[in-house]
């Protein structure tokens, strides 16, 4: 006899994780969105330093960070959640707003970790196709609200497509959606948006929306990506009381949390990534669009581009990892005949366009 598991288990899709960790060191590994930026020695020695304490707990209230999050952008203690990764605070999102008979309303394609919400709980999910130009169409998702929506995710800067909407759009929506309705502003990818403006742009909506929560990650521009650590802005302090209530305790590492606090320190380097990569981006944008590709108009530090007329990109990204570059496919996220590139080192953005010139003469 075998083990009987839940039934959401058999409803959950499998996260499309990226491919190519085997392939060895001279691989260009241009498909989890990281940066190519490594953590500042201080950062490190920080992280190192809490390791001395591992025989203990972490404190549980994590105060440390949220005090450094909180006197960065003047945010309530109260009113800043954090998890494992900006994906723990939306797996919990989901875990506290959702079950059988509620709705989930999103757009698509956007970050794969969302099916998983309405899958894992029961709940009912509503996809809303993004328009023409790969972006959220807003005034869709606000018609598809109702009176069992109780949660509503906006990617911005949208994963995969890489678009920003401006946050007068944004906040043209909000006014539509009713007080019951929670609704995550993504906002993974901000520092790299030019249209959003810059990561202070979209704070004072907290003040106007209690229903809000602005999420955030240490695991792009700040180079943290493998310790995990993600944070919520929230517009009322009732999402982080709901979100810790069903997770467990100790959820971030005081390695991570140490890391995190001491990355603060150092905008002016976050600044320089910033610039690095928008210049990087401006120019393999051309380069492809040169080769008569359409790309979207990325405000993240990756690419959205169109390989396959036809909807078949598995050609292109095998073709590209059999030359030592590694991407991901949009039909495993959502967007079949496409390619989504992340942003990496001179040496590994010209390897990807020699790569692709060699499948796509």
């Amino acid at each position: 006899m075998s083990l009987e598991f839940a039934q959401k288990t058999k409803r959950i899709p499998v996260y499309p994780v990226a491919a190519g960790y085997d392939l060895g060191a001279d691989v260009a590994m241009l498909g989890s969105n990281e940066t190519s930026f490594t953590p500042l020695e201080p950062v490190v020695e920080a992280a190192k330093h809490a390791l001395l304490g591992s025989n203990r707990y972490p404190d549980p209230a994590y105060m440390p960070l949220k005090q450094a999050l909180s006197d960065r952008y003047r945010i309530p203690v109260e009113r800043i959640a954090l998890g494992a990764g900006s994906c723990d605070l939306i797996l919990s999102a989901g875990d506290a707003l959702l079950e059988p008979g509620a709705e989930v309303v999103y757009g698509w394609p956007a970050f794969s970790v969302y099916p998983h919400l309405a899958a894992a709980s029961g709940a009912r999910a509503i996809e809303v196709p993004l328009n023409g130009e790969a972006e959220h169409d807003l005034d869709a998702i606000a018609a598809e609200i109702s009176v069992a929506t109780r949660l509503v995710l906006i990617c911005n800067p949208n994963n995969p497509t890489s678009t920003a909407l401006p946050l007068e759009a944004i906040t043209a929506f909000l006014d539509k959606v009713p007080a019951h309705v929670c609704v995550i502003l993504d906002e993974a990818y901000v520092e790299f948006s030019l249209t959003v403006g810059d990561p202070y742009a979209s704070l004072p909506l907290l003040d106007k929306y209690p229903n809000l929560v602005i999420l955030r990650t240490f695991s792009k521009v700040y180079g943290l990506a493998a310790l995990r650590v993600g944070y919520g802005l929230c517009g009322s302090d009732s999402f982080r009381v709901a979100v810790d209530q069903v997770r467990q305790p100790f959820y971030l590492t005081a390695a991570a949390q140490s890391a995190a606090v001491e990355a603060l320190k150092y905008q002016d380097e976050v600044e320089r990534r910033v610039v690095h990569t928008v210049a990087a981006r401006t120019v393999i944008t051309e380069a492809l669009r040169d080769r008569g590709l359409w790309v979207a108009e990325s405000d993240a530090n990756f690419l959205w581009v169109r390989v396959a007329d036809d909807g078949d990109d598995v050609p292109v990204v095998t073709g590209l990892r059999e030359r030592g570059v590694v991407v991901r496919g949009g039909t495993a996220l959502g967007g079949p005949g496409h390619v989504r590139v992340t942003l990496g080192t001179p040496v590994e953005n010209q390897k990807f366009l020699d790569a692709l010139a060699e499948l796509l003469p």
